[in-house]
C-alpha cells in the first residue's frame, strides 16, 4: 500500500498537457536519466502524443496548485516496464517510492507477473528504490536492468488500489475547488486594492 501522505493518482488523455508541462521542468540531464538518453523539445512532445492510455498505464503525484511533481508511465503486456520522473524541488520525499510501489501494485492486479526497469547506471535514485525493493539487478556498460517478481493478486491488493484511487479523486476535487477558490479571491484582490486607495 502507498504512503498515506503520498497520493498517487491514475492518469488519463485528459492529463497530457500536464504531463507534457511536468516533462518541461526536468532538467536536460534529468531527461537523459529518464529515457536513457538526450531528449529535445521535440522528441518529448512526441512521447507525450505517443501515449497509449488504452493499452499503458500512468499515475501522477498532484501538487496543491494541480501541478504534476511525480509521473510514472508503466508499459503494460507480458511485463510492467516502469519508467518515473520527480520535479527537482519535490524529491527527496518519498514520492518516486511512492509512484513504484503503486505500479507494482497496478500491474499485480492486472495479472502481471514481472516488473521490470530499464536505466543508466548514473540513476542513483531509481538503484537505491531498486536495492530497497530487493530487485535483481543487472549491470552491464553503463546500464541497468532490474527485474522483480510479482505475487498474485489477491484481495488486498485489489482493495487496497481501489481505495487509494477513491482517495486521490476526492483528494484531486479538493485540490481543484481551493484553487478555483484562490483564482476567484484573487480577481477580487485589485479591486479591493483600489477601493482602499479611493
Amino acid at each position: 500500500m502507498v504512503s498515506a501522505n503520498i497520493i498517487t493518482k491514475q492518469l488519463g488523455s485528459a492529463n497530457r498537457a500536464a504531463i507534457l508541462q511536468h516533462l518541461h521542468k526536468l532538467s536536460d540531464e534529468d531527461l537523459r536519466l529518464r529515457f536513457g538518453s538526450p531528449q529535445s523539445d521535440t522528441s518529448i512532445a512526441h512521447y507525450v502524443e505517443r501515449i497509449d492510455f488504452e493499452r499503458d498505464s500512468l499515475i501522477g503525484v498532484f501538487g496543491d496548485d494541480l501541478e504534476l511533481i511525480g509521473v510514472t508511465h508503466l508499459g503494460m503486456g507480458g511485463e510492467a516496464e516502469f519508467g518515473v520522473s520527480v520535479l527537482p524541488s519535490h524529491r527527496g520525499r518519498g514520492i518516486g517510492t511512492a509512484l513504484f510501489i503503486r505500479a507494482q501494485e497496478h500491474a499485480r492486479n492486472n495479472m502481471i507477473r514481472k516488473f521490470y526497469v530499464h536505466c543508466l547506471t548514473e540513476n542513483k535514485a531509481m538503484l537505491a528504490i531498486a536495492r530497497k525493493a530487493k530487485m535483481q539487478i543487472v549491470t552491464d556498460a553503463g546500464e541497468a536492468d532490474l527485474y522483480l517478481k510479482l505475487p498474485p493478486a489477491d484481495l488486498a491488493s485489489v482493495t487496497d488500489e481501489f481505495l487509494e484511487e477513491r482517495v486521490a479523486l476526492f483528494d484531486f476535487a479538493l485540490k481543484s475547488q481551493v484553487k478555483a477558490l484562490r483564482t476567484i479571491a484573487e480577481g477580487f484582490m485589485p479591486q479591493a486594492d483600489a477601493e482602499r486607495k479611493g
